[in-house]
């Protein structure tokens, strides 16, 4: 079993955030190092490590985070221009807190996908 993250203690309020969106599934808030003038994680509420510990029984979850993502992208008024989503994985691919969470950025142009 993988051990407890600050996302899980923020998903109980036990970290006082705002939470911009949360239900039985899911749990949305701003990012505390924005990289964009919106920048919002969205994380779901069962500890999942890395995107290679999906398993199918998550589908409903992931699927539900996207979701999440465009209804926050019209409230924070970013849609129209556009945004972009990001899963991290694993220390090549910049993950820093071994909860899945997806980033959604926007409120500026992003730029390329990848600096290289």
């Amino acid at each position: 079993m993988a051990e407890e993250t600050i996302f899980s203690k923020i998903i109980r309020q036990e970290i006082p955030t705002e939470l911009l969106y949360q239900d039985e599934l899911v749990t949305a808030f701003r990012d505390i190092s924005p990289r964009a003038p919106s920048h919002i994680l969205i994380v779901p509420n069962i500890l999942i490590p890395t995107i290679n510990d999906v398993e199918s029984e998550h589908e409903l979850t992931l699927g539900r985070m996207v979701v999440v993502a465009k209804k926050l992208a019209v409230e924070e008024g970013i849609a129209d221009d556009g945004y972009r989503l990001i899963f991290n994985c694993n220390q090549h691919g910049g993950q820093e807190v071994y909860h899945i969470h997806m980033h959604l950025l926007g409120g500026k142009p992003l730029g390329p996908m990848l600096a290289v």
